[in-house]
Protein backbone atom coordinates (compact mmCIF):
# COMPACT_ATOMS: atom_id res chain seq x y z
CA UNK A 1 0.00 0.00 0.00
CA UNK A 2 1.16 3.50 -0.81
CA UNK A 3 -0.08 6.50 1.18
CA UNK A 4 0.73 9.56 -0.92
CA UNK A 5 -0.46 12.35 -3.17
CA UNK A 6 -2.01 12.01 -6.60
CA UNK A 7 0.03 13.53 -9.46
CA UNK A 8 -2.14 14.31 -12.49
CA UNK A 9 0.91 14.12 -14.78
CA UNK A 10 1.44 10.53 -13.55
CA UNK A 11 5.20 10.94 -13.17
CA UNK A 12 5.35 10.99 -9.37
CA UNK A 13 3.14 10.23 -6.37
CA UNK A 14 0.61 7.42 -6.35
CA UNK A 15 0.81 6.99 -10.10
CA UNK A 16 4.58 6.45 -10.09
CA UNK A 17 4.20 4.07 -7.16
CA UNK A 18 1.59 1.95 -8.93
CA UNK A 19 3.66 1.77 -12.13
CA UNK A 20 6.65 0.66 -10.10
CA UNK A 21 4.69 -1.91 -8.10
CA UNK A 22 3.25 -3.41 -11.27
CA UNK A 23 6.62 -3.51 -13.03
CA UNK A 24 8.12 -5.38 -10.07
CA UNK A 25 5.26 -7.87 -9.90
CA UNK A 26 3.26 -6.81 -6.85
CA UNK A 27 -0.31 -5.55 -6.48
CA UNK A 28 -0.58 -1.94 -5.36
CA UNK A 29 -3.16 -0.30 -3.10
CA UNK A 30 -3.52 3.47 -2.66
CA UNK A 31 -4.62 5.84 0.08
CA UNK A 32 -4.79 9.40 -1.26
CA UNK A 33 -3.51 12.25 0.94
CA UNK A 34 -3.76 15.11 -1.59
CA UNK A 35 -4.80 15.76 -5.16
CA UNK A 36 -2.05 17.74 -6.87
CA UNK A 37 -2.37 19.64 -10.15
CA UNK A 38 1.20 19.45 -11.44
CA UNK A 39 3.60 18.61 -14.22
CA UNK A 40 7.37 18.13 -14.00
CA UNK A 41 7.65 21.88 -14.63
CA UNK A 42 5.13 23.34 -12.17
CA UNK A 43 2.88 22.71 -9.19
CA UNK A 44 -0.38 24.63 -9.64
CA UNK A 45 -2.63 23.45 -6.79
CA UNK A 46 -2.46 21.12 -3.80
CA UNK A 47 -5.88 20.00 -2.55
CA UNK A 48 -5.63 18.02 0.73
CA UNK A 49 -8.00 15.14 1.42
CA UNK A 50 -9.70 15.45 4.85
CA UNK A 51 -7.71 13.39 7.39
CA UNK A 52 -10.83 11.44 8.39
CA UNK A 53 -11.25 10.33 4.77
CA UNK A 54 -7.58 9.40 4.62
CA UNK A 55 -7.97 7.27 7.74
CA UNK A 56 -11.05 5.59 6.28
CA UNK A 57 -9.09 4.57 3.17
CA UNK A 58 -6.22 3.12 5.20
CA UNK A 59 -8.45 1.36 7.72
CA UNK A 60 -10.52 -0.29 4.99
CA UNK A 61 -7.43 -1.50 3.11
CA UNK A 62 -5.82 -2.88 6.27
CA UNK A 63 -9.01 -4.78 7.05
CA UNK A 64 -9.49 -6.09 3.50
CA UNK A 65 -6.08 -7.07 2.11
CA UNK A 66 -3.00 -9.08 3.20
CA UNK A 67 -0.68 -6.06 3.07
CA UNK A 68 3.00 -6.97 3.25
CA UNK A 69 4.62 -3.50 3.04
CA UNK A 70 3.51 0.13 3.33
CA UNK A 71 5.09 3.19 1.72
CA UNK A 72 4.36 6.79 2.67
CA UNK A 73 5.07 9.74 0.40
CA UNK A 74 3.53 13.21 0.35
CA UNK A 75 1.62 13.69 3.63
CA UNK A 76 1.02 17.47 3.53
CA UNK A 77 0.13 18.46 7.13
CA UNK A 78 0.50 17.57 10.78
CA UNK A 79 -3.13 16.43 10.85
CA UNK A 80 -2.46 13.98 8.02
CA UNK A 81 0.69 12.64 9.70
CA UNK A 82 -1.10 12.15 13.01
CA UNK A 83 -4.05 10.45 11.28
CA UNK A 84 -1.68 8.02 9.58
CA UNK A 85 0.40 7.28 12.68
CA UNK A 86 -2.72 6.47 14.70
CA UNK A 87 -3.30 3.54 12.34
CA UNK A 88 0.28 2.48 11.61
CA UNK A 89 1.61 2.38 15.18
CA UNK A 90 2.10 -1.22 16.42
CA UNK A 91 1.45 -2.74 12.99
CA UNK A 92 3.61 -5.76 12.20
CA UNK A 93 4.14 -4.54 8.62
CA UNK A 94 7.35 -2.96 7.23
CA UNK A 95 6.92 0.77 6.67
CA UNK A 96 9.04 2.64 4.11
CA UNK A 97 8.94 6.40 4.60
CA UNK A 98 9.87 8.76 1.78
CA UNK A 99 9.83 12.11 3.66
CA UNK A 100 8.56 14.19 0.73
CA UNK A 101 8.99 17.89 1.47
CA UNK A 102 9.67 19.75 -1.80
CA UNK A 103 8.82 19.01 -5.44
CA UNK A 104 11.59 18.83 -8.04
CA UNK A 105 10.32 22.23 -9.24
CA UNK A 106 11.16 23.70 -5.82
CA UNK A 107 7.51 24.04 -4.80
CA UNK A 108 6.77 23.04 -1.17
CA UNK A 109 4.71 19.89 -0.69
CA UNK A 110 4.59 19.99 3.10
CA UNK A 111 2.91 22.43 5.47
CA UNK A 112 5.46 23.68 8.01
CA UNK A 113 3.72 22.17 11.02
CA UNK A 114 4.06 18.67 9.53
CA UNK A 115 7.85 18.48 9.87
CA UNK A 116 7.93 17.97 13.63
CA UNK A 117 5.18 15.33 13.42
CA UNK A 118 7.08 13.45 10.73
CA UNK A 119 10.31 13.54 12.76
CA UNK A 120 8.80 12.64 16.12
CA UNK A 121 5.94 10.32 15.18
CA UNK A 122 6.37 8.81 11.70
CA UNK A 123 10.09 8.29 11.09
CA UNK A 124 10.54 6.21 14.28
CA UNK A 125 7.93 3.76 12.90
CA UNK A 126 9.88 3.18 9.70
CA UNK A 127 11.81 0.10 8.65
CA UNK A 128 13.52 2.23 5.97
CA UNK A 129 13.59 5.98 5.32
CA UNK A 130 14.59 7.36 1.90
CA UNK A 131 15.42 11.08 2.17
CA UNK A 132 17.23 13.00 -0.55
CA UNK A 133 20.01 15.45 0.25
CA UNK A 134 17.78 18.55 0.83
CA UNK A 135 15.45 16.50 3.06
CA UNK A 136 18.39 15.13 5.04
CA UNK A 137 19.71 18.67 5.48
CA UNK A 138 16.34 19.75 6.90
CA UNK A 139 16.16 16.76 9.25
CA UNK A 140 19.74 17.27 10.48
CA UNK A 141 19.92 21.07 10.35
CA UNK A 142 23.17 21.22 8.39
CA UNK A 143 24.39 21.25 4.79
CA UNK A 144 25.83 18.21 3.01
CA UNK A 145 28.48 18.91 0.38
CA UNK A 146 30.23 15.65 -0.55
CA UNK A 147 30.26 11.86 -0.27
CA UNK A 148 31.80 11.97 3.22
CA UNK A 149 29.04 14.28 4.44
CA UNK A 150 26.46 12.02 2.84
CA UNK A 151 27.84 8.90 4.53
CA UNK A 152 27.92 10.47 7.97
CA UNK A 153 24.41 11.86 7.47
CA UNK A 154 23.04 8.43 6.51
CA UNK A 155 24.55 6.93 9.65
CA UNK A 156 23.27 9.75 11.85
CA UNK A 157 19.72 9.54 10.48
CA UNK A 158 19.64 5.76 10.88
CA UNK A 159 20.78 6.07 14.48
CA UNK A 160 18.51 9.02 15.28
CA UNK A 161 15.36 7.28 14.08
CA UNK A 162 16.41 3.67 14.83
CA UNK A 163 15.86 2.59 11.26
CA UNK A 164 17.68 1.85 8.01
CA UNK A 165 18.41 4.99 5.99
CA UNK A 166 18.74 5.00 2.20
CA UNK A 167 20.11 8.48 1.50
CA UNK A 168 19.76 9.49 -2.15
CA UNK A 169 22.65 11.50 -3.54
CA UNK A 170 21.33 12.95 -6.78
CA UNK A 171 21.35 16.51 -5.44
CA UNK A 172 25.08 16.58 -4.67
CA UNK A 173 26.97 18.74 -7.15
CA UNK A 174 29.10 15.92 -8.54
CA UNK A 175 28.92 15.63 -12.31
CA UNK A 176 30.18 12.21 -13.28
CA UNK A 177 28.86 9.89 -10.57
CA UNK A 178 25.80 9.88 -8.35
CA UNK A 179 25.95 7.85 -5.14
CA UNK A 180 23.18 6.53 -2.94
CA UNK A 181 24.12 5.24 0.50
CA UNK A 182 22.31 2.70 2.66
CA UNK A 183 23.06 2.78 6.38
CA UNK A 184 21.77 -0.33 8.12
CA UNK A 185 23.01 -1.61 11.44
CA UNK A 186 26.75 -1.15 11.58
CA UNK A 187 27.23 -1.27 7.81
CA UNK A 188 27.26 1.22 4.94
CA UNK A 189 26.46 0.09 1.41
CA UNK A 190 27.02 2.38 -1.58
CA UNK A 191 25.26 2.33 -4.94
CA UNK A 192 26.94 4.34 -7.71
CA UNK A 193 25.55 5.23 -11.11
CA UNK A 194 26.80 7.45 -13.94
CA UNK A 195 25.30 10.89 -14.39
CA UNK A 196 22.47 11.08 -16.94
CA UNK A 197 22.00 14.40 -18.69
CA UNK A 198 18.21 14.70 -18.36
CA UNK A 199 16.33 18.01 -18.11
CA UNK A 200 13.79 16.51 -15.69
CA UNK A 201 13.89 13.77 -13.06
CA UNK A 202 10.33 14.19 -11.78
CA UNK A 203 9.25 11.19 -9.69
CA UNK A 204 12.68 9.64 -9.16
CA UNK A 205 12.39 9.58 -5.37
CA UNK A 206 8.88 8.13 -5.45
CA UNK A 207 10.01 5.41 -7.81
CA UNK A 208 13.04 4.47 -5.73
CA UNK A 209 11.04 4.21 -2.50
CA UNK A 210 8.23 2.31 -4.23
CA UNK A 211 10.75 -0.17 -5.64
CA UNK A 212 12.20 -0.77 -2.18
CA UNK A 213 8.65 -1.29 -0.88
CA UNK A 214 7.82 -3.76 -3.65
CA UNK A 215 10.91 -5.85 -2.99
CA UNK A 216 10.42 -5.85 0.78
CA UNK A 217 6.83 -6.97 0.21
CA UNK A 218 8.34 -10.01 -1.55
CA UNK A 219 10.30 -10.78 1.64
CA UNK A 220 13.62 -9.53 0.29
CA UNK A 221 16.11 -8.18 2.81
CA UNK A 222 16.58 -4.43 3.02
CA UNK A 223 20.03 -4.54 1.30
CA UNK A 224 18.61 -6.76 -1.46
CA UNK A 225 15.61 -4.46 -1.90
CA UNK A 226 17.86 -1.39 -2.00
CA UNK A 227 20.13 -2.90 -4.67
CA UNK A 228 17.17 -3.82 -6.89
CA UNK A 229 15.54 -0.42 -6.39
CA UNK A 230 18.73 1.42 -7.33
CA UNK A 231 19.11 -0.61 -10.53
CA UNK A 232 15.42 -0.26 -11.39
CA UNK A 233 15.38 3.52 -10.92
CA UNK A 234 18.54 4.11 -12.94
CA UNK A 235 17.12 1.91 -15.73
CA UNK A 236 13.87 3.89 -15.64
CA UNK A 237 15.73 7.19 -15.95
CA UNK A 238 17.98 5.92 -18.73
CA UNK A 239 14.93 4.75 -20.71
CA UNK A 240 12.60 7.65 -19.92
CA UNK A 241 10.19 9.07 -22.49
CA UNK A 242 10.52 12.59 -23.86
CA UNK A 243 8.44 14.89 -26.00
CA UNK A 244 8.06 18.56 -26.85
CA UNK A 245 5.68 20.53 -24.65
CA UNK A 246 2.71 22.54 -26.00
CA UNK A 247 3.96 25.60 -24.12
CA UNK A 248 6.99 25.72 -26.33
CA UNK A 249 10.58 24.52 -26.31
CA UNK A 250 11.98 22.00 -23.91
CA UNK A 251 11.07 18.40 -23.25
CA UNK A 252 9.49 16.64 -20.31
CA UNK A 253 10.93 13.34 -19.12
CA UNK A 254 8.86 10.78 -17.27
CA UNK A 255 10.19 7.63 -15.71
CA UNK A 256 9.49 4.59 -17.86
CA UNK A 257 8.58 2.17 -15.08
CA UNK A 258 6.79 -0.13 -17.52
CA UNK A 259 10.06 -1.80 -18.55
CA UNK A 260 11.64 -3.94 -15.86
CA UNK A 261 15.46 -4.17 -15.72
Amino acid sequence: MTIAGSDCSAGAGLQADLKTFSSLGVHGLTAVTCVVSETPLTVNTVHPIPPVVLQDQIRLLLESYPITAIKTGMLYSKAHVVAICELLTNLDIPIIVDPVMVASTGDPLLVEDALEAIATRLLPLASVITPNIPEAEILLGRSLKNFADQASAAQELALKFNTACYLKGGHLEINQTHRDILSIGDSLKTFDSPHLDLPQSHGTGCTLAAAITAEISKRKSIPEAAATAHQFTHHALANSHHWSTPKGGGEIYHLDQVQSP
